[in-house]
């Protein structure tokens, strides 16, 4: 059945309102009469209405000045104005009625079927606008129920996953067949690949849903936090070179281990994306007082295409179709880290090279 909507008639004469009504009333649509502009703002503060006939002529407060208080409104702001006269037509009053927020004049005698016709169009344009504004409240719900089962399912699939890990570490550490040992490393591998996809899970939740990642901040070194992930790079991917500058004071207070994730993703991507016989350049720059700033550069290039795109969640990942070692989330959740950190994440490339810059206060009150 098409939603009832509401129209609202302002006149102080009684037979004008009873003909309008006649012209407007159907099945689908409530009529509002009001004989002054008090009783027409009393109405207004009970009902939503798709639109209002105002007329111009009335005693006490003219339609003018009830259009310019419907408008100072945030409840009837945008309710659209119909103003209806039987004055002269004079260009002062078209223009103070499209000032004050009409949508459109009409003049007596009125045309019954052009009345319609107009009513007609601001009556659909509110279901239209109704109905999106409710299937924008169901997509909302079904997205933060989606993201609840996310956060609940990647919390559950912790256990069973560090069982897996521990079984494989004992398995490797007490066989003595080569078969065995190696099967076991491929667990361990594959483990720790999915914990760090559950990882991008969770922290993907709690950026959308917690109002973002919370930040366990104490006082941290970041030069010697940089040092500890490239070693680890290292030993993950010997063929890699890294070439680390440090100047300045590189201490503040952050959540080191939230930091170690940025610069680990940052690695990571340059040396899975960059120019495999090329060296990656790690830069902190602790010279200003109030700010550190991190850079990671590789030789590559993103296509100008993605960049828009490059910090969205898993759209982001698309620049990657068919990596096996994660969702395409990395980046995004760089970009949340560095913001409850309250600095910025930024992309540099040119022809030759991409550089990831990123600048975090030394203190949150920075």
């Amino acid at each position: 059945m098409t939603a009832r909507v509401r129209c609202l008639l302002v006149d102080d004469v009684g037979e004008n309102l009873l003909a309008l009504s006649a012209l407007l009333r159907r099945e689908d649509v409530e009529i509002l009469e009001a004989r002054s502009g008090s009783e027409a703002l009393e109405l207004l503060l009970i009902h939503d209405v798709a639109l209002a006939l105002l007329d111009v002529q009335m005693p006490d407060m003219d339609g003018f000045e009830l259009a310019e208080l419907m408008r100072g409104s945030e409840r009837t702001r945008h309710v659209p104005i119909i103003f209806v006269t039987a004055g002269v037509r004079d260009q002062y009053r078209l223009f103070k009625g499209y000032d004050t927020g009409a949508v459109d004049f009409l003049h007596k005698p009125i045309e019954p079927h052009i009345l319609k016709s107009k009513a007609d169009v601001f009556f659909q344009l509110y279901r239209q606008k109704q109905q999106l504004a409710q299937q924008l409240e169901e997509l909302t719900q079904t997205l933060r129920l989606n993201e609840l089962f996310t956060a609940v399912l990647g919390h559950d699939l912790r256990n069973p996953l560090s069982a897996i890990l521990n079984s494989a570490n004992l398995l490797e550490r007490i066989s003595k067949e080569d078969v065995v040992k190696q099967s076991a490393v491929r667990m361990l591998s594959s483990g720790r690949r999915m914990s760090r996809m559950i990882d991008d899970m969770l922290d993907l939740t709690r950026a959308r849903l917690g109002g973002g990642i919370p930040l366990r901040r104490q006082e941290t070194q970041f030069g010697q936090l940089i040092q500890r992930v490239i070693q680890e790079h290292q030993v993950s991917f010997p063929e890699g070179r890294f070439e680390m500058k440090q100047d300045g004071d590189l201490a503040g207070s952050w959540d080191a281990d939230r930091l170690a994730q940025v610069a680990s993703n940052l690695v990571g991507n340059a040396l899975e994306h960059g120019e495999k016989h090329d060296a990656i350049e790690v830069t902190l720059n602790g010279t200003r007082p109030d700010f550190v700033t991190l850079t990671v550069t590789n030789t590559g290039v993103i296509p100008g295409e993605i960049l828009p795109y490059l910090f969205d969640p898993f759209r982001g990942g698309q620049r990657r179709l068919g990596r096996r070692d994660g969702l395409g989330l990395g980046l995004y959740i760089i970009q949340q880290i560095v913001l409850a950190h309250r600095g910025r994440v930024d992309v540099l490339t040119d022809p030759q090279r991409t550089t990831f810059l990123v600048e975090i206060p030394r203190r949150a009150s920075a």
